[in-house]
């Protein structure tokens, strides 16, 4: 017997895109407030290959049925997008096996359009390689904060000779001259750092905040570091949630975010700032588990989606 699902009860698959959201060719903003985008790889190892390729498809499917923006979400306590803001998504970018200049540049270019329009990105990877060529999209977008929420601290110089890697992001992002500050939330376990690569992050001024810390000290002090009123860029590895709420990534480490934990300081974060941008990667469907990590992945970026969105209606 085929298992039933939720969205057969209402109509199906949706027609659009995430959350049935209308679905343009990249480059086309039609004036919208936000865009979701799919970037299924930038410059995966060697090793592993782009083992996340298919992770933006899995989170689109795995919640949604047409008409769903008009249901009231009780996680955010009305409808996601408020009247009058609009989202769009460009679907998934091509992407190469081998040509990652190719790769970097077509997540660069979408990504400035989507600025140059004043709309918010959020992109779906991927591996955590894909936030260096949107975070290199800001240039003239600046200054940004970076939160980033993660089991591990990605600030090696290179892993086998490649510098643009997924364990790499954090370093490239310190080498951007319109980061001014690096807030790093949920490290835990053992990941690819050396004890050099923490003290370089460190000596650049980054301000950690591992899990431990955090199930200690709550999450006031996270937010306390946040500029109040700036640009606010987020970049969630999926990882670092719990493994019993997130099986699927490549490197799970036990005692990460719960669901709701990690919805409090996303809002907590969006009160004290502005959302600029958002990336979610490291999911790794082909490990998930009835694609629970999926859905998780998905209301995450519906969140934050709806946090944006309200920050843009509250600024009309």
């Amino acid at each position: 017997m085929k298992t039933p699902k939720m969205k057969s009860m209402f109509g199906g698959e949706p027609s659009g895109g995430f959350f049935d959201l209308p679905v343009a060719e990249p480059g086309d903003t039609r004036d919208a407030d936000l865009v979701v985008i799919g970037a299924p790889a930038a410059t995966p190892y060697g090793s592993v290959g782009s083992y996340c390729a298919d992770a933006p498809d899995a989170i689109r499917g795995a919640f949604g049925w047409p008409g769903v923006l008009g249901h009231h979400d009780f996680d955010i306590d009305g409808y996601l997008l408020p009247e009058g803001i609009s989202a769009l998504d460009w679907g998934n970018l091509d992407y190469s096996e081998t040509d990652f200049d190719d790769n970097r540049d077509s997540i660069r270019r979408r990504v400035v359009q989507v600025l140059e329009s004043d709309a918010i990105p959020l992109v779906i990877g991927g591996d955590d390689s894909v936030p260096i060529p949107v975070l290199q999209a800001y240039r003239e977008h600046g200054p940004l904060t970076i939160l980033q929420l993660d089991a591990h601290i990605d600030w090696r110089d290179e892993v086998a000779g490649e510098t643009m890697g997924l364990s790499s992001n954090m370093r490239r992002a310190s080498e951007m001259g319109w980061i001014e500050n690096i807030i790093q939330v949920g490290a835990r376990g053992i990941g690819s750092a050396r004890p050099q690569d923490r003290q370089d992050a460190l000596d650049w001024g980054v301000q950690f905040f591992p899990m431990r810390e955090v199930i200690r000290n709550g999450i006031a002090p996270v937010i306390a570091t946040i500029p109040e009123n700036g640009n606010l860029y987020i970049a969630l590895d999926i990882d670092v949630m719990d493994p019993a709420v997130v099986p699927s990534v490549i490197g799970p480490a036990p005692g990460g975010f719960s669901y709701w934990q990690l919805l409090e300081i996303l809002e907590a974060a969006a009160g004290r700032a502005r959302i600029a941008g958002f990336s979610l990667v490291e999911l790794m469907p082909s490990a998930d588990v009835g694609g629970r990590g999926a859905l998780v992945a998905a209301r995450i970026v519906a969140m934050v989606m709806g946090l944006a969105a309200r920050q843009k209606h509250h600024s009309v």
